[in-house]
């Protein structure tokens, strides 16, 4: 292989903010690491979002205890990735919430994600050897369900197919703020080499007909006020599509993941170089894209063999 991967180089630690999105509700945030959420009730406390493993978590754990020392009893994931879901040991929630989709997703490709995940990144994995074993939720779900905290109630909502077949939205009525997933980026890079192109936008348009306050998104900072967050939508809209449309004009003419490769960083590096993680997501997201515009409806499973070579096809 010509060189390593973007992402297994990247090991700055990136400075933490805890910011208050709404009365009782927080973005953590790591420039451009994965983000999660705080939802405090009236006797209890939602988390979103467990980090990669436990010992990262404690770093959610320790901002939290700066503000409430309610007990953590929900824990609500997004989607099943590494990054988002192995830590969870670490908040003794009672209830781990993911939609149905996710759930089978873990059972399909968990441990090939999680092998997959750990060598491309591995400073988002800081004590995975005190990692149990894949995150299994205790209660799933298909389309909606609610959950209270005491008066406070919390809507977990599949609103259609993004970044992954399971993704779900966490939206707090009460202060019409929502958490998002990596559905919706933040001057970060999306990874799309488990997403759904086609899906991506109707997507992004459910979650603005809500016309919400602010957003934890998955990555980059909290987004505070309805323009921040339509600025958001849409420059997560035009990172998803300028990735597309390049590698769907490739693979029409019948050219090689090569060529799609050098004819999306043509049209998304100008406006996306800067982002966080770019380099990291580009190989994959490349990928992805080439495999659905040839009809290769459903994302393939990424092993670290398969994570290899795809990159040394590229590399040459």
């Amino acid at each position: 292989m010509a060189k390593a991967f973007a992402s297994q180089g990247d090991m700055t630690d990136k400075q933490i903010s805890f910011t208050e999105v709404g009365r009782d509700l927080y973005a953590f945030t790591a420039e451009g690491d994965p983000n999660s959420g705080v939802i405090i009730g009236d006797d209890s406390v939602m988390v979103v979002e467990a980090q990669a493993t436990p010992r990262l978590a404690q770093k959610v754990i320790d901002c939290i205890r700066q503000v409430t020392d309610k007990p953590i009893t929900h824990l609500a994931l997004t989607h099943y990735h590494a990054v988002r879901v192995l830590g969870a040991s670490a908040y003794g929630a009672g209830q781990i919430l993911m939609s149905d989709a996710a759930r089978g997703m873990v059972a399909e490709r968990g441990q090939e994600d999680w092998d997959s995940e750990f060598q491309r990144f591995p400073r988002l994995f800081q004590g995975h050897e005190s990692i149990p074993g894949l995150t299994w939720p205790t209660t799933s779900f298909t389309g909606r369900m609610s959950v209270f905290l005491g008066n406070r109630r919390v809507d977990l909502m599949q609103l259609g197919r993004a970044h992954t077949a399971g993704d779900i939205v966490i939206h707090v009525p009460d202060e019409n703020v929502m958490f998002t997933g990596d559905i919706v980026e933040y001057h970060s890079a999306c990874y799309c080499g488990d997403g759904y192109f086609a899906d991506w936008g109707g997507t992004l348009d459910a979650i603005k007909s809500y016309g919400v306050d602010a957003i934890a998104p998955g990555r980059g900072d909290a987004l505070m006020g309805q323009d921040m967050v339509n600025t958001a939508i849409e420059n997560t809209r035009d990172f998803v599509h300028s990735t597309y449309r390049p590698a769907a004009r490739v693979a029409a003419r019948g050219g090689t993941l090569k060529d799609a490769w050098d004819a999306v960083r043509a049209e998304c590096d100008p406006k996306f170089a800067d982002y966080a993680i770019y380099e990291h997501c580009l190989p994959f997201n490349v990928a992805r894209a080439y495999d659905e515009a040839r009809g290769i409806a459903h994302p393939r499973i990424w092993t670290a063999e398969r994570d290899m070579q795809m990159w040394d096809d590229l590399q040459g």
